[in-house]
């Protein structure tokens, strides 16, 4: 009954569910109104590391899985996924994340900016999205997947067309659902030709508007950033571009005169708490939940997914 699966939205969350659904050997289609380069997931900075993300335990534990996933691609060719070192300032972590992340150790203060009390200093997967997800798409269609572009319309309509329906639809799982608890929370960032930035270098409390990273991709330096709950705004503002570049040259002085190569501006699709559960849906059709991953999307992918195909199967 749950052979054939549609799997609404074509971010990091939805393509890494349809690829571990469709290598499990379903028939699998992505639905999505936009492409893979048009999603949220596309403006993500792709640092691993669980970020604005409840329940906590959960998601620590889809946080391994997807270490381990990514960690296990990095340095192939075409997946976008490389290991870089770097330090998050000011962190506490659980210790399940501290144990799975090999050479997790506190920042000796020589490591640390000039202005930064103390930190911890990792080596963890730093993921290229656009790269990323067109790897993404590559191994569904080598698995058997299709990608549509058209509009979802209504889940109940959709499980007409297939056995099962996999909601990844984010921000979308807004009026899909419909679903009140989820709301965007803006992140902006500027990217910058690299003037030398070899690590990345994070300093995010979970609950403030303003955050300060960098993180050195092949196409530049990603600087970020902001954490603005409510905002539905994608249009970069200059003077916000201008104070993140500002506190990110505080920590690394050449990116002051680095040139702009571009502003980008996401909504993370974030919630209480993720949302990761089956549910039938009033015409009978069976739903399994994913949504609501705030900033961690790319981190806990891979481990949602596992979930999604656990359900599934416990529903055949």
């Amino acid at each position: 009954m749950t052979n054939d699966v549609i799997v609404v939205g074509a971010g990091v969350t939805g393509l890494t569910c349809a690829v571990q659904l469709a290598e499990t050997g379903r028939a699998v289609r992505v639905i999505s109104r936009d492409r893979a380069a048009g999603t949220t997931s596309s403006v993500a900075g792709g640092l691993c590391w669980p970020y604005r993300i409840l329940p906590e335990e959960a998601a620590v534990r889809w946080s391994v899985r997807g270490y381990e996933a990514l960690a296990g691609l990095a340095g192939t060719e075409g997946t976008g996924v490389r290991m870089v070192t770097g330090t998050m300032a000011a962190a506490s972590v659980p210790d399940r994340w501290r144990d799975a992340v090999p050479g997790l150790r506190a920042a000796r203060p020589e490591e640390l900016p000039a202005g930064i009390p103390e930190g911890l200093r990792a080596r963890t997967p730093l993921v290229a999205m656009d790269a990323h997800l067109q790897y993404l798409e590559r191994r569904l269609a080598a698995a058997g997947g299709t990608v549509e572009r058209r509009p979802a319309g209504s889940l109940d309509a959709l499980t007409l067309e297939a056995g099962a329906v996999v909601n990844c639809s984010g921000l979308g799982a807004r009026e899909l659902v419909p679903d009140p608890d989820v709301r965007p929370v803006q992140g902006q960032l500027v990217i910058v030709e690299n003037p030398g930035v070899e690590e990345w270098f994070v300093d995010a409390d979970g609950h403030a508007d303003t955050t300060t990273y960098m993180l050195p991709q092949p196409y530049g330096v990603v600087l970020g950033g902001t954490a603005v709950e409510g905002a539905w705004s994608t249009e970069p503002d200059p003077a916000v571009a201008e104070a993140i570049v500002a506190r990110c040259a505080r920590i690394h002085p050449a990116l002051a005169d680095a040139r702009i190569l571009a502003h980008r501006v996401g909504l993370r699709p974030a919630r209480p708490a993720v949302r990761l559960e089956a549910e039938r849906l009033p015409g009978g059709g069976l739903c399994v939940h994913n949504y609501g991953h705030g900033g961690a999307g790319v981190t806990v992918a891979w481990g949602c997914a596992d979930e999604v195909v656990r359900l599934l199967d416990a529903a055949a």
